[in-house]
């Protein structure tokens, strides 16, 4: 199955690939303050892959808080929260915010909440290479 969307004006494209159908990918409602900002529903899928197209990636870079250890795939033009990616051991792995998809209405299961707050560096980039999915950018 493939899983397309978007930010709302078009310049950030995402592509996710699973082979789940989208009320069997866990669905979290993170409970730091920018996803709760941005009402951010993410899902992955390890054995998946992401692929973000954009036509450049924006001057200033991805947008980073936190630990600085992850790209925030907010559009600079249109502000939507698309998902975010990090690099571990040399792989790029990605969540989706699933609102961010043109089948966001597919995800009706109830978003698990999760609070990261207390992870150290080691163990949340631990957890993203084995929950979120394989990824890459594909700059157009």
């Amino acid at each position: 199955m493939r899983l397309e969307g978007g930010c709302h004006c078009g310049l950030l494209r995402v592509a996710f690939t699973t082979s789940k159908r989208p009320t069997e990918l866990a669905l979290r409602a993170c409970q730091c303050t920018f996803c709760r900002r941005h009402g951010g529903l993410t899902t992955s899928d390890p054995e998946g892959e992401v692929v973000l197209t954009v036509a450049e990636v924006p001057g200033a870079g991805w947008y980073r808080f936190g630990m600085g250890l992850t790209d925030f795939w907010v559009c600079p033009r249109c502000g939507v929260y698309v998902g975010a990616y990090v690099e571990v051991g040399g792989q790029g792995r990605a969540v989706v915010n699933t609102r961010a998809l043109d089948a966001a209405a597919e995800f009706t299961q109830t978003p698990a909440p999760m609070d990261y707050g207390q992870e150290t560096r080691d163990g949340r980039l631990d957890r993203r290479a084995r929950v979120w999915t394989p990824a890459r950018v594909r700059v157009r």
